[in-house]
């Protein structure tokens, strides 16, 4: 058998090998490596080119040795997960680099990192001063993770007492211009109605790209084409106020049915009588959708 032949088998060898060790190692050797897990992916690799390219030697250890790393590291992992020593040492700890808003210097030093590479690793957090940090780690990974002071964080819902709806995924109910029924029918949605919205926008089924139900109901469509944006559903305020009523009811009614006692369901019962009567007093012409 010709030499370059022979590499070209050795090589889609190694390549189909290595692609199912790598599925047995699992996630975590392509995701943030800690330090034993580098190590073993490094020496993966070496292994993998020497059955590919050296045709001196038996072909086979090269597989024996890949087996043998894979087998340690699988155990290894085992191992960390039971015993949280053992993962300290092979893993090693998370180092806190930052904290009440002043560097610690030795702690820079343990890691030998510079200040600026902790500002550039800050800056990729969006935080461009030290003293807004309460506290900065960095990860066994290396990974730099922050916590800004209560002041600096982004204002939410929670921090203002509001109570918001749960959000859900965005539902795909085109893609490609194939409507996707079984979505459709968990939505309680049906084709002819798809096919019904993109009529009202002036579209075929082929000029949709993707097409999107969020959580409220609004279908969002895209044609793919940059200079046209067609008009997305439930844009009125008039329609978003419609469906936030249908949902706020649909909840009440959810709460209802349950209730684990017979007071509770009254009271859900009342709000959702109290509710319904308030929207039949409304004028038709805010109803109207």
């Amino acid at each position: 058998m010709p030499s370059w032949l022979e590499i070209v088998i050795r090589t889609l060898a190694a390549i189909v090998i290595l692609f199912a060790l790598t599925k047995a190692l699992g996630k975590r050797q392509i995701s943030q490596l800690s330090l034993f897990e580098y190590i073993t992916g490094i020496s993966i690799g070496n292994i993998a080119a020497y059955v590919s390219l050296d045709l001196d030697n038996l072909w086979y250890l090269g597989m024996v040795s890949l087996a043998v790393w894979v087998s340690v590291s699988v155990a290894m992992e085992f191992i960390t997960m039971k015993s949280k020593k053992i993962r300290d040492f092979v893993d090693g700890k998370g180092t806190v680099l930052i904290k009440d808003g002043q560097m610690l210097k030795k702690n820079l030093h343990k890691e030998r990192l510079t200040i600026d590479e902790v500002l550039e690793q800050l800056r990729k957090k969006d935080v461009y001063r030290v003293a807004d940090v309460e506290f900065a780690v960095m990860e066994s990974s290396g990974e730099v993770n922050v916590l800004l002071k209560k002041e600096y964080q982004p204002i939410t819902a929670d921090l203002l007492g509001w109570k918001v709806a749960s959000e859900h995924e965005a539902q795909t109910v085109m893609m490609d211009g194939d409507i996707q029924d079984e979505v459709l029918e968990r939505l309680g949605r049906n084709r002819d109605w798809l096919l019904h919205e993109l009529k009202t926008r002036n579209l075929k089924e082929e000029d949709v790209f993707i097409a999107q139900m969020d959580s409220t109901g609004q279908l969002l469509l895209q044609t793919g084409d940059e200079g046209k944006h067609p008009q997305n559903s439930s844009s009125k305020p008039k329609e978003r106020v419609a469906i936030l009523m249908e949902q706020f009811e649909a909840e009440l009614l959810r709460l209802e049915r349950l209730s684990r006692n017979e007071n509770d369901r009254r009271v859900y019962q009342t709000a959702r009588d109290r509710f319904q009567a308030s929207i039949n007093a409304m004028p038709d012409r805010l109803l109207k959708r």
